[in-house]
């Protein structure tokens, strides 16, 4: 009779998964002796170096594919270091399984060894937790959790299964349909009457902007976005996590598309924050309103109206009161709201004023910065970046300032080509992440744009990628400091550094070496486009360790608790 972990392992299966990411350990070793039989049946086990790495990793995979991403760790230390990759999947909406061991059921309550709460300890930062009790729940649970962190809002589930219940025989039945959650109901085709309410309100703004957040990328609706945005010269603005859904460009470009203002927010264009600010009306979509886009709240967009179309009704009214609230899939809704406002008779010369101001807007505060033939500035290596990759590839971004410029200067033409951590801002999320949106798409170009900060938190990742043949390419953005941390001190802090360089940071290119990588060195402008074209072009996984200039600010910038209108730089 087979065991209950092998029928963990057949329930993965039967939800289409192919790749699992984890390490293993006492309390998850009948998993993993699963697993041995399930490899050579179509089950891939991705190997990480720490579990935070394996759980980004099934971010990763996640966000470049949509489907659900996993990651496995044992009990205790292994299960407490899934932790910050959990609440990064959390506050990202990433639909993501986390199995983890547990001790004997016997032993949970004494302290036994490697015994952690995992389920009380991540209570807030998960969608669901399922504790199994008795190991007929095991490929049960699994299927629910699939169903629950890829519908309605997606996010994490965890699964904890205590090391003897994975050991007992039970005879396992494929799941039939959807599993019967009753208290689990998430709506989804939004009221009609609300979404006519929105039309009308739409057709009789003389200022509105189409404001898209991370949903639309989730919720795979980006087509649906770009209809409905055809509907009119709305403008259009994209946050951090939704860089992609609408079609993004240079704003400063002649060939520029004109409902386009580029990224809102802390690090956002001035034409995006002033048209916030100054709307009369603003149609949030899959967003939430979160401080680096609002600036200080009770100042945040002071006349506008606001229609706000989300799956989650937490999120509604949560941070801004919506006027024309709208609960339901933006995927389903926006085709009924673009149908709604088409019906209506709008008079289209109403937004000529509007448009005309927000291309003066453009046209007097690009963004801009003072190139160097001396030394590579970091938006000059995010733009060259972009003409290597043809903006084809994947990039994985670490959290920083390179993450910003990389928003400001990428214009991602597609969804799920943008992947990094927004909610959370987790340093050291880029190389894992992108080891998992290799392995999900490996017919892409997967490129992670690392921190020197970042990188040396999770460089025990490059074994993962060397010895898994995963080829991932790295361009560090290396400037010796904690960057963003630093243009804080120097901006607020009257540049008292304290904690931020990074004096002590290892040759990169020998440690690539070391690790069996493909490993380079540029600190030349005219040699970057090159050194790049070289990295990309290597068989496997490579490094390319690019020295910037050092002191660079991001601009622009909404100091925290400014308003939009109070931008510098």
């Amino acid at each position: 009779m087979p065991r209950a972990a092998d029928a963990l392992c057949q329930a993965l299966k039967a939800e289409g998964v192919e790749h699992v990411f984890g390490i293993p350990g006492g309390a998850n070793l009948p998993t993993y002796d699963a697993l041995y039989d399930a490899t050579s049946d179509g089950l891939t086990h991705i190997q990480a170096r720490h579990e935070q790495g394996a759980g980004h990793m099934a971010e990763g995979y996640a966000k470049a594919s949509g489907r659900v991403g996993v990651a496995l760790a044992t009990s205790g230390p292994g299960a407490t270091n899934l932790i910050t990759a959990i609440a990064d999947a959390h506050l990202d909406s990433v639909p993501t399984v986390f199995i983890t061991g547990q001790v004997r059921s016997d032993l949970i309550g004494t302290d036994g060894f490697q015994e952690a709460d995992v389920v009380g300890m991540t209570l807030p930062v998960v969608k669901h937790s399922l504790a199994v009790t008795d190991p007929r729940q095991i490929p049960e649970y699994i299927h629910q959790a699939f169903h629950l962190a890829s519908t309605g809002r997606p996010g994490p589930v965890l699964v904890d299964v205590p090391q003897d219940l994975s050991r007992a025989e039970i005879d396992y039945e494929p799941a039939a349909g959807t599993p019967d959650l009753p208290g689990y109901q998430p709506t989804t085709s939004g009221n009609i009457k609300q979404i006519r309410i929105a039309a009308k309100a739409l057709a009789n703004s003389q200022r509105p902007v189409i404001y898209v957040g991370g949903g639309v990328v989730n919720g795979n609706a980006s087509a649906e976005l770009r209809e409905f945005c055809a509907s009119d010269p709305f403008p259009v603005t994209c946050t951090l996590m939704a860089l992609g859904a609408y079609p993004g460009s240079d704003t400063a470009a002649a060939d520029h598309d004109p409902q386009w203002l580029g990224m809102l927010g802390m690090h956002g264009t001035r034409a995006a924050n002033y048209a916030m600010d100054q709307a009369d009306l603003i149609v949030a979509v899959g967003a939430r309103f979160d401080d680096r886009i609002t600036g200080k709240l009770d100042e945040f967009a002071p006349s506008a109206k606001f229609v706000h179309i989300d799956i989650d009704p937490a999120e509604i009214s949560k941070n801004v009161a919506a006027h024309i609230p709208i609960v339901g899939d933006c995927k389903d809704i926006l085709p009924k709201l673009t149908a709604e406002y088409r019906a209506i008779e709008t008079d289209r010369t109403r937004l000529e004023g509007w448009l005309a101001q927000v291309a003066d807007w453009k046209r007097q505060y690009p963004l801009r910065y003072e190139d160097s033939d001396a030394e590579i500035k970091p938006q000059r290596m995010v733009e060259e970046m972009r003409r290597v990759t043809g903006g084809e590839a994947i990039i994985c971004s670490d959290v920083g300032q390179h993450q910003m410029w990389a928003a400001q200067y990428h214009h991602f033409p597609e969804p799920r080509r943008w992947i990094n951590s927004g909610g959370l801002g987790t340093m050291g999320f880029g190389l894992p992440s992108a080891i998992g949106a290799k392995v999900a798409c490996p017919e892409r170009e997967v490129v992670c744009l690392a921190g020197d900060g970042s990188l040396i938190m999770v460089c025990q990742e490059f074994a993962t990628a060397v010895h898994h043949e995963i080829p991932v390419k790295v361009f560090l953005m290396n400037n010796g400091y904690m960057g963003m941390v630093r243009q804080w001190q120097d901006l607020f802090w009257d540049g008292r550094h304290s904690g931020v360089e990074l004096g002590a940071s290892p040759d990169w290119v020998k440690l690539g070496e070391a690790f069996g990588m493909t490993a380079n060195r540029v600190s030349d402008p005219a040699e970057l486009a090159e050194a790049m074209k070289a990295t990309l072009e290597v068989d496997g996984p490579a490094l390319l360790d690019v020295k910037v200039t050092r002191d660079e600010n991001c601009y622009p910038m909404i100091p925290a608790g400014a308003a939009a209108r109070d931008m510098v730089g």
